[in-house]
C-alpha cells in the first residue's frame, strides 16, 4: 500500500474537518447556509494555501478552528461560521474587501471587515497601548455583535495552541486574555469559554499554581463521581415518583476560580468546600419551567438541608446575559455544602451558549431583546471616547463582572443595577437630566444620602432641583461607568466654561499692568505659579483663587530677575533629581534585569512589597524609574497586558546582606504561653529579627501580627512551616 504524501494527509483532513463542521453545528443549516460555508472554506483554503504556522501545520487549520468554536461551542449562524473562515483573509491575503462583499454579501463583508480592523490596531507599533486598542475594538460592536463573538472565538483558539510560542509572548497574550477576553465572554454569556480562557490565561501567567491545582482536581476526581452517585441515589424515586425527565451531572469549579477564590477568602485548596456544583437538568415546554423547578426544588429540600440566605431565583429575574436557573447550597451527603442548580434543557442551552441560544428559543422579535440590551449598555459606556483608556476599561470591567441588584422606581418599574450601585447610579440610570439635576433621594419613603447603597427590592425615589449641579465629590458616590462618564463630561464643560472667562480675566488684568497676553506670557505665568497647563492658570483665574500680588509678582520678577529666577528654579530641580536619585541608588546592586541580566536603579513596588526569593518583574514607570513587582501582585496582569512593551525580566541575584521586611498574619486557638512560643520560634530561626509583635484574644480564638526582617523568601518560608508546628495555631499567612 503507497504511502500518502504530506500534502495529501493535509487534503484528508480538511475533507473531515469540513463534514465535521457541518455535522456539528448547533443551528440548522439550510442548503443555502451549506453552499455558503463550502465556498467560504474554499476561499479560506485557497487563500491561506502558502501560509503556515509557527507549529508547522497549515494556517487555514486555524480559521476552520475558529469556525468549530462559533459553529459549536458558541452556536452561532451560517454568516458567522463564514466569517469566522474568513476573519484572516483579507488582512494576510491578496483577496481584498470588494472580493468578499462580491463573494459573500454585504453583512459577512462588514463583520470580517470589523475583525481585520481588530487586527490592524493589534499590530500597529504606534499603539502600543492595549487599553486603547480594546476601546477601539469595542466600537465595531455598532457594526456588528458578532465580530466580537468571532474575536473571542478566535482568541480561545489562540490561547489553546500558545505551546510554540516564546514565553514572553505567552505571558503577555494570557495577561491580555484575563484582562479583557475573559470578562467579556463573561458578559455576552459565554460562560464556558469565560472558564477555559481563564484557566489558558492562568496556566501561562502562574504554570505551577495552574498545575498544583489541575493534579489536585484531577486527584479528586473519582470522589467527585461518587458523591454524585450518593446524592442522585437519595433523591432519584422521589424524582421518578413525579415522572419527571431529568438528568443529574456535576461540574466542578475551574481552576482559575478556585485560585481566586483561595486568595480572596485567604483558604487552602483543601478549605474549600463548593470546589464542584450539582446540577439537574429537566425536560419541560416553556409555560411549565417554573412549576417543574419550584417542584425539583422541594424535593431537594425533602432529604437535603438548605441554606436560607443562599438561595438564588434566576428565573424570575434573569441576569442581563439571559442566564436563568434556580441555585440552592443544601448539606448533601457526608455532611457537606453542595451548590445545587435547577435549570430546564432551554435554560441550561442558554447557560451553555449565552445569546446564541436565544436564537434558538425565540418567539416572534423577543430574541432580540437580549442582545439589544446589552449593546444598548455597551453603547452607553461608549458614549465618551475621549476619556482615559485605562480607566475606560477599569470601568468597563466593573460593568462585565458587575453582579446585579433588582430596584423599583416609584411608579413599580423594575430596574436592573450593578450590585453596590447608589440612588444617583439609579438617577443616571432612568435619565441624564435627572442624573445631572439631582438634589437628594428617598429609599422605601425614607430621606438617604446620595451614597447610599441600594439593595435588591428597594424602591427608589430622586428629589431633581433645577439650580443643582455636579461636583467632583459625586465621582465617589457613583460606580457605574454611564454615571461617571456624564459626571466627569459635565465637570469638564464646567471647568471649560470657568477657564474660558478665567482666561478674559487674566488678558484684562495683564493689559492694566501693560503686559501684552500672548501663549507664551501664559505658559510662563504657569510654570512660575508651578502648574502643570494654562488651562490649570486660566480655572483658577476663573474661580478666583488666583491672586493681583500673585500675577503682580510675576510681572515683577520677570522684569528684574528673570534670568536668575530660572537658574535658582533649575539649581532647586538639579536638587531635586539627586535626591531622587540618591533614593533609587539605595537599593541598588540586588536584581538584575532582561536577557543580558543588567544591574539598573530601580524602587520596589508598595502594592505587592516583594523580597529576595519572590518570583518579579520590573515595570518602566513614566515618572519613577523601573518598579518591581510579584509575579502574582494584583497589579501584573493589568501592567503586563496593557504595556507589555514596559516589562522587564528580573531576578534576585545573591542578596545574603541584604535584610527586608514581611509582615505575618497568624490566628488559632488561645493557650497560655503561645505568645511565648511563638516568639521563641522566630528567635531560633537563624537571620530573622522581629521588628513587631500584636496579639488579640477573644471568646477562645486569638489574631495576630507579627512583623520580621528577614533576608530572603527561603528563610520566611521556612519560618512560616515552623510557626504553623505550634500547637493552637491553625494559619499563619504573608500578607
Amino acid at each position: 500500500m503507497a504511502t500518502l504524501t504530506t500534502e495529501e494527509l493535509e487534503n484528508k483532513e480538511l475533507t473531515r474537518q469540513y463534514k465535521e463542521l457541518l455535522r456539528i453545528s448547533y443551528q440548522s443549516l439550510s442548503p443555502k447556509d451549506k453552499k455558503m460555508i463550502r465556498e467560504a472554506f474554499n476561499v479560506a483554503v485557497d487563500a491561506h494555501k502558502e501560509q503556515r504556522r509557527k507549529s508547522g501545520e497549515p494556517y487555514v487549520f486555524h480559521p476552520i478552528a475558529v469556525a468549530r468554536i462559533v459553529a459549536s461551542e458558541i452556536g452561532m449562524d451560517a454568516v458567522s461560521i463564514a466569517a469566522a473562515l474568513l476573519h484572516d483573509v483579507v488582512e494576510d491575503t491578496p483577496y481584498t474587501l470588494s472580493d468578499i462583499e462580491r463573494l459573500f454579501g454585504k453583512t459577512v463583508a462588514v463583520i470580517v471587515d470589523g475583525l481585520t480592523k481588530i487586527s490592524h490596531l493589534n499590530k500597529d507599533k504606534d499603539v502600543s497601548n492595549q487599553a486603547e486598542n480594546f476601546r477601539k475594538m469595542l466600537l465595531t460592536l455598532n457594526e456588528d455583535i458578532r465580530v466580537i463573538i468571532i474575536k473571542i472565538a478566535d482568541r480561545l483558539h489562540n490561547m489553546q495552541t500558545m505551546d510554540s510560542m516564546p514565553a514572553d509572548k505567552q505571558v503577555k497574550i494570557a495577561s491580555e486574555t484575563l484582562y479583557i477576553y475573559a470578562p467579556l465572554a463573561h458578559r455576552i454569556g459565554l460562560y464556558n469559554i469565560k472558564n477555559e480562557l481563564e484557566d489558558l490565561g492562568l496556566k501561562y501567567t502562574e504554570p505551577e499554581v495552574y498545575n498544583d491545582i489541575y493534579e489536585k482536581i484531577e486527584e479528586s476526581k473519582e470522589q467527585r463521581e461518587e458523591y454524585i452517585k450518593d446524592f442522585t441515589n437519595i433523591i432519584k424515586a422521589s424524582l421518578d415518583k413525579e415522572k419527571l425527565e431529568y438528568k443529574i451531572k456535576g461540574r466542578h469549579k475551574s481552576v482559575y476560580s478556585i485560585r481566586r477564590k483561595m486568595l480572596n477568602s485567604n483558604v487552602s485548596f483543601d478549605e474549600i468546600y463548593d470546589k464542584f456544583a450539582i446540577r439537574i437538568i429537566y425536560n419541560s415546554d416553556r409555560d411549565s419551567e417554573k412549576f417543574f423547578a419550584w417542584k425539583i426544588y422541594s424535593i431537594v429540600t425533602d432529604h437535603f438541608r438548605p441554606n436560607p440566605i443562599r438561595l438564588r431565583d434566576w428565573m424570575s429575574s434573569p441576569k442581563s446575559t439571559g442566564y436563568e436557573a434556580l441555585h440552592i447550597t443544601v448539606v448533601g451527603p457526608k455532611g457537606k455544602w453542595v451548590e445545587v442548580q435547577i435549570r430546564s434543557e432551554r435554560m441550561d442551552e442558554i447557560a451553555e451558549k449565552g445569546y446564541a441560544a436565544h436564537y434558538k428559543y425565540k418567539q416572534g422579535d423577543e430574541s432580540e431583546i437580549g442582545i439589544e440590551t446589552w449593546l444598548n449598555r455597551l453603547q452607553e459606556t461608549l458614549e465618551n471616547p475621549n476619556g482615559n483608556a485605562v480607566d475606560f476599561v477599569e470601568e468597563f470591567k466593573l460593568n462585565l463582572y458587575a453582579k446585579e441588584i433588582f430596584v423599583f422606581t416609584p411608579k413599580g418599574e423594575l430596574k436592573s443595577l450593578p450590585k453596590g450601585a447608589t440612588p444617583l447610579d439609579f438617577a443616571f440610570h432612568i435619565h441624564t437630566g435627572i442624573g445631572l439635576t439631582t438634589r437628594g433621594a428617598r429609599v422605601n419613603g425614607k430621606l438617604v444620602p446620595l451614597n447610599h447603597e441600594l439593595k435588591s427590592g428597594d424602591q427608589v425615589e430622586i428629589i431633581t432641583s433645577s439650580t443643582q449641579k455636579p461636583n467632583a465629590n459625586w465621582l465617589e458616590y457613583v460606580i457605574t461607568a454611564r454615571a461617571r462618564s456624564k459626571i466627569k463630561n459635565a465637570l469638564r464643560e464646567d471647568h471649560k466654561r470657568i477657564a474660558e472667562l478665567g482666561k478674559e480675566i487674566l488678558t484684562r488684568k495683564l493689559k492694566h499692568l501693560k503686559i501684552k497676553a500672548d501663549e507664551k506670557i501664559f505658559h510662563e505665568l504657569a510654570a512660575y505659579l508651578k502648574l502643570k497647563t494654562s488651562f490649570d492658570l486660566f480655572y483658577r483665574a476663573g474661580s478666583g483663587s488666583l491672586e493681583n500680588y500673585q500675577i503682580k509678582d510675576f510681572v515683577s520678577q520677570r522684569s528684574n530677575k528673570f534670568i536668575s529666577f530660572f537658574k535658582s528654579k533649575m539649581r532647586r530641580e538639579s536638587g531635586e533629581i539627586d535626591d531622587v536619585k540618591q533614593e533609587v541608588t539605595a537599593n541598588y546592586d540586588m536584581l538584575v534585569f532582561g536577557k543580558n541580566e543588567e544591574k539598573l536603579d530601580y524602587k520596589i513596588a508598595n502594592c505587592c512589597n516583594p523580597i529576595p526569593g519572590d518570583d518579579v518583574f520590573g515595570f518602566v514607570t513614566v515618572s519613577e524609574g523601573i518598579k518591581v513587582h510579584k509575579k502574582d501582585c494584583p497589579n501584573a496582569i493589568a501592567m503586563q497586558s496593557n504595556y507589555a512593551y514596559r516589562i522587564l525580566k528580573a531576578k534576585w541575584e545573591d542578596s545574603t546582606q541584604r535584610e527586608f521586611k514581611a509582615t505575618l498574619k497568624i490566628n488559632g486557638i488561645d493557650n497560655i504561653g503561645l505568645v511565648n512560643e511563638v516568639t521563641k520560634v522566630i528567635s531560633n530561626n537563624m537571620h530573622v529579627n522581629m521588628q513587631s509583635v500584636s496579639f488579640e484574644s477573644d471568646s477562645g480564638l486569638f489574631n495576630g501580627k507579627v512583623v520580621v526582617v528577614v533576608r530572603n523568601n527561603t528563610i520566611l518560608k521556612k519560618l512560616i512551616d515552623n510557626l504553623k508546628k505550634i500547637n493552637g495555631i491553625d494559619k499563619v499567612q504573608r500578607v
